[in-house]
Order: C-alpha cells, then structure tokens, then sequence
C-alpha cells in the first residue's frame, strides 16, 4: 500500500502516542489494518504506549493556569491515583497548561505529542491529554478543587474577578450542565419526560394531567440544571444570577475526573 489516509495516521496516533511518521509506515506495511500497525510498532521497540493505550483511564488531574484575561484548563488523564499523584505525572500537566495559557493550541498539541508519550514509557501507564479549553475575556474567575480531580473557568460581563471565582466555586460543587434554563437540550428534556411519564403512571396520576403536571416539571429541571438558577452556594437565599446582579456570565467551562 503506497499511501493512507490522513484520518487512519491520525486515529493511530490517537492511539498509540507514535509520532505521525511511524504511524504512518507501519500502516503502510500492515496495508492499513490498525490492529497490525500496532503489533509493528510493538515490535520496533516503541510498543509500551500502544500496549497501554486500550486500557481504560479513569483517575488524572485537571490544570488550571490564568492571567490578566484569559485561563486555561486542560484534563490529563491515566489509570490508576497512583499515577496522578506522581510528581512527572503532574509536572506534565503543569507544563502543558503552562503552554497552553502562553503559547495557544498548536503549541500545546505539540508539546504533549513528545511529552506524553515519553510520561507513558517512564510511569507503564495509558496516559492521555482528555479535554481542554481556553476562555478569554475581561472578568475571568477559576476554581480548582484540593484534590485537582475538578477545574472551572467563569467569564463575566461586568462583575468582578472575585465574584468570578465565588461562582466559579459553586460551580465546582454544584455540577450545572448549561449557564442558563434555555440551554438545556431539547433531546435530554424528552429523556426526562418519557422517565417523568413512567412515574406518573405508576403513581396513578390520570393521563389528562400528564401535560400540566410535566410543565412544571420541565420548568425544575432546567432550573436545576442552570447555573444561573442554582441557589448559590455561599448563599442559599439567593441564585447565583442575584448574587451576581448586574453581571452576567459568558462562558463556563467545568472539568472533573470520574
């Protein structure tokens, strides 16, 4: 085979931490089955990251960096709390969030393209960069939990830095989906309802109600899910959107582990 694809190199290398070139030959001799790529580059002497890689990572850190008006946060993640308390395992994470705060995506990627396969030779585990973001604006807040396993960014219009961080707090501990009611999916409001349906029958409520009852229903679960909406948690007589005021949140982004 003379040639692949770029999206089968790159599925490899999603896989295996192998530098595209090496990918990119050892799919050429396997004439582009992945499963015998894998094997042969097993066999180069460059095999522990791809032997690692179809085990399952459910331990890592979040990292958070932030300056004058933007934050970055990025999710390393590997199997086992043994591995995510080593001091190169989070020396990586400090490092590529680092990059990532001052010197944007690209610079980032290729950093952990040489990084991260070297962390998986040193430490004999599936490590991988999960999930990022960048956010910039002019009222930025971040959170990070004391044991790193959860992240937040908060971006204000108006407000300020603290207000930012306190919000950004509640998010950590409050888990909301979306920023405000509105944007909670059509697609998970027809899950709730056809659970919401079942409960109802069950509790024998007559089926002329069933609308009414799961208006009221919908109009909870949004606000349940909303950041906005939530009762903030530094004080519970208030929503998040009154404590704030005037300031309104532009964007929020919360990683965690598990």
């Amino acid at each position: 085979m003379s040639s692949v694809s770029a999206s089968a190199v790159a599925s490899l290398r999603q896989r295996t931490g192998v530098s595209m070139m090496e990918c990119k030959k050892a799919l050429e001799e396997s004439q582009g089955n992945e499963e015998k790529a894998i094997e042969i580059l097993r066999k180069r002497g460059i095999a522990q990251a791809a032997k690692k890689s179809a085990r399952d990572q459910f331990e890592g850190l979040v990292f958070v960096a932030q300056d004058a008006d933007k934050a970055a946060i990025v999710l390393l993640k590997c199997e086992t709390d043994f591995v995510a308390r080593d001091d190169n395992f989070r020396s990586t994470g400090v490092e590529l969030v680092d990059t990532f705060l001052a010197k944007g995506e690209e610079a980032m990627k290729a950093q952990a393209e040489k990084t991260v396969p070297e962390l998986v030779q040193k430490l004999g585990e599936n490590i991988s960069l999960e999930e990022y973001r960048l956010v910039s604006g002019t009222t930025i807040g971040t959170y990070l939990h004391t044991n790193s396993k959860i992240g937040v960014i908060i971006s204000l219009d108006g407000g300020t830095a603290d207000g930012a961080k306190d919000v950004a707090m509640h998010a950590a501990a409050m888990n909301p989906t979306v920023i405000r009611p509105e944007e909670v999916p059509a697609e998970k409001i027809e899950q709730e309802k056809e659970i919401w349906r079942a409960q109802l029958k069950k509790e024998g409520k007559p089926e002329a109600m069933f609308d009414k009852i799961m208006l009221g229903k919908e109009k909870k679960f949004r606000e349940e899910s909303a950041l906005t909406k939530q009762p903030f948690v530094k004080d519970p007589t208030k929503t998040v959107e009154q404590y704030l005021g005037e300031a309104k949140v532009t964007t929020y982004v919360r990683l965690a582990i598990g």
